[in-house]
Parts: C-alpha cells; sequence; structure tokens
C-alpha cells in the first residue's frame, strides 16, 4: 500500500501546478511530490518551490518513498525535525510545565543567539529542547536533579528520541554529546554548544532574578564572566536588564 500522502489517488484539486522557471520564466509543470524538475525550455533543473515534507522530516523510509532529497532541501529537513524533537520533550516531561517552559524559553533564546553566531540550527534547537531530559530519570534513580545526574541520564533518553524520529547520525551525536555536558564547558567546545550553554544560562538567570532578585550589577558581572559568545551576551542583557 502505498503512503496516502504520495498516492494520487488521495490527491485534491492544486496536487499538479505549474511553477515559473527561475531561469528563463516558461511555465514547468510539477507534480506535489516532485522533488525537482528540469525546465523544458532551457533545461535549468531547480527544485520543487512549494514542496511539503510532511512526514519526510522524520520518516526512515523517506528517501525510499520520494527519492533522495535536494541539497536544498536538507536544511529544510532538518528544522521540522526539531519541531518533531520539541513535540517529543512535551510528551516526556507530560504535565511538567515548568521544564517544560524552561526547554522553550532555552530554545527561543538559543535561536536569537544562533542567528546571529551562525551554529548549526538543527543542532542547537535539538539540544536545547533535550538539554534536560534527563532530569526525570535522575529524580527517579537519585532523588535528586542535580547538573552531574542530568547529564549522566539524559544522553541516552535524547538519543532514543532522536533516532526514532529518524536523526541522522552526526546530528544525533552531537546533540547527545552537548546534553552530555550542558552545564560544563571544557576548554574546547564547539559554536553549538557555546550557543545552547549561554541560551540555558540566560533562562537559568531569569528564574532566579524573578525567584530571588538579583541586583543588575551582579547580573552584569556574570554576563561579563560566564557567557561564551558575543551574541549570548547582548541576548542576556536584553533579557535581564532592559
Amino acid at each position: 500500500m502505498k503512503c496516502p500522502g504520495q498516492d494520487t489517488l488521495y490527491w485534491k484539486p492544486g496536487a499538479i501546478y505549474e511553477v515559473p522557471c527561475p531561469q528563463c520564466g516558461a511555465s514547468v509543470e510539477f507534480f506535489k511530490d516532485d522533488t525537482a524538475r528540469k525546465c523544458p525550455e532551457c533545461q535549468h533543473r531547480f527544485v520543487n518551490p512549494n514542496m511539503d515534507f510532511g512526514c519526510a522530516a522524520y520518516c526512515q523510509y523517506a528517501e525510499q518513498c520520494i527519492g533522495t532529497l535536494p541539497e536544498e532541501f536538507l536544511e529544510q529537513k532538518e528544522d521540522l525535525l526539531k519541531d518533531r524533537v520539541a513535540i517529543e520533550m512535551k510528551r516526556y516531561f507530560k504535565s511538567d510545565f515548568r521544564r517544560i517552559g524552561h526547554a522553550m524559553r532555552v530554545a527561543r533564546h538559543a535561536e536569537r543567539i544562533n542567528r546571529a553566531e551562525g551554529g548549526n540550527p538543527a543542532v542547537v534547537l535539538c539540544a536545547a529542547y533535550l538539554h534536560d531530559i534527563g532530569i526525570v530519570l535522575a529524580e527517579k534513580k537519585y532523588d535528586s536533579s542535580a547538573a552531574r545526574y542530568q547529564e549522566q541520564e539524559g544522553p541516552a533518553v535524547a538519543r532514543e528520541i532522536l533516532e526514532r524520529l529518524g536523526a541522522k547520525a552526526p546530528l544525533v551525536d552531537e546533540v547527545c554529546d552537548i546534553v552530555g555536558h550542558h552545564h560544563h564547558s571544557r576548554e574546547e567546545e564547539t559554536l553549538n554548544f557555546k550557543v545552547l550553554y549561554d541560551a540555558d544560562l540566560i533562562a537559568n538567570l531569569e528564574d532566579a532574578k524573578k525567584e530571588n532578585g538579583i541586583a543588575p550589577e551582579k547580573i552584569e558581572s556574570i554576563i561579563a564572566k560566564k557567557f561564551l559568545t558575543d551574541a549570548g551576551r547582548e541576548e542576556a542583557r536584553r533579557s535581564l536588564l532592559n
């Protein structure tokens, strides 16, 4: 049985459409599941601008189903993956809205910082959603949410989620590495780790400021000494001092 999304029997009006060639302007007919086509006039091959990846963002059989994805779409595919990871994180934490909210704020800060720093958005945002995923097991096993227990238990949970969603091995490995030491920076760190570290620190400082109050001078001192990126420092000042 064909996937309903790829079976023309289930297609609705608008599933076949024409797109102007970006080179010569000639009309090129696309089926909605075409990843790319060649212009009949100038022979320029270009990707389908209306392609909807849907389940291909996380299905392990995507390439068998719709063919090898064009390189131009790989970033979009990973972008859809992080949205799936966000959903899985919420399911894992269930009704723990405090931790869900923390992860969402870390992701929001990470996205802003990463936009300026130029890291890999898929790695950064998947790590942001999953960085505290080890807390549940840490509390069950050790009756503690201490950082070292989070880091000890988190990578295995993160790996299971990412592999189940069909993430590629290099992305899985890097995200799990970040999750496994996200509170403790090493002497040499990747840009992706630095972005996540700064975003998490901002969210933690927001919580501390709300619960106990922190003097602006203390916040400024932490920003100057603890943050790892220029964009992280700027984001921290915008979020914590303005």
